[in-house]
């Protein structure tokens, strides 16, 4: 496998975004917070110079040079949520037993009572600083870190999964039905 010389990729850091950089840990800081992400396991290296944050790989091979690309997109993803935050929506979908969700903020959690005429409750739990709210028969999960938001709404789509039962008959469920960047 032949090598690169430098896989080098460069993110031009946007006004109102404070970028840190110590070693391997990135801070991001803008009007929404602050998140912080440690790639101490990606064999890459980060340079900031002048609003630009430089990430390369001396010498990679084709697994680095992804990696790269890996790494840049975390790092936008860590601007775009301390700039504008990202929303998922969830619908609660049910044929005959209505079901009832509730968030039980203290132990980061969400209920599901009734699901399929269920007697004991199904739990999700809620991920980071995400933030979940019922709205009638819509569950929106709010947050500044990608990943906190989209592993908690897949925690309560997962939730509800039903084993042993074709998903094209048995449609009850909550499902994520829309991803979107703002709040």
């Amino acid at each position: 496998m032949a090598r690169v010389e430098l896989a080098e990729r460069n993110l031009p850091i946007p006004e109102g975004v404070q970028l840190s950089v110590e070693g391997r840990r990135i801070k991001a800081t803008g009007p929404r917070g602050t998140l912080e992400e440690d790639f101490a396991h990606l064999p890459v290296q980060f340079a900031l110079k002048d609003q630009t944050l430089r990430i390369y790989a001396p010498w990679a091979r084709k697994r680095e040079v992804a990696l790269v690309g890996t790494a840049l997109a975390h790092v936008r993803n860590m601007i775009r949520g301390v700039t504008s935050g990202f929303t998922y929506k969830l619908k609660i979908v049910y044929a005959h037993f209505p079901v009832t969700v509730k968030v039980i903020e203290k132990e980061k959690k969400l209920t599901i009572d009734n699901f399929t005429g269920e007697k004991t409750p199904r739990v999700a739990k809620i991920i980071g600083n995400a933030k979940v709210k019922v709205v009638g028969d819509e569950i929106h999960v709010q947050g500044n870190s990608l990943s906190d938001v989209s592993q908690t709404a897949a925690n309560i789509q997962d939730g509800t999964r039903i084993p042993d039962k074709d998903q094209r008959v048995f449609l009850d469920g909550i499902y994520v039905f829309e991803k979107k960047e703002g709040t």
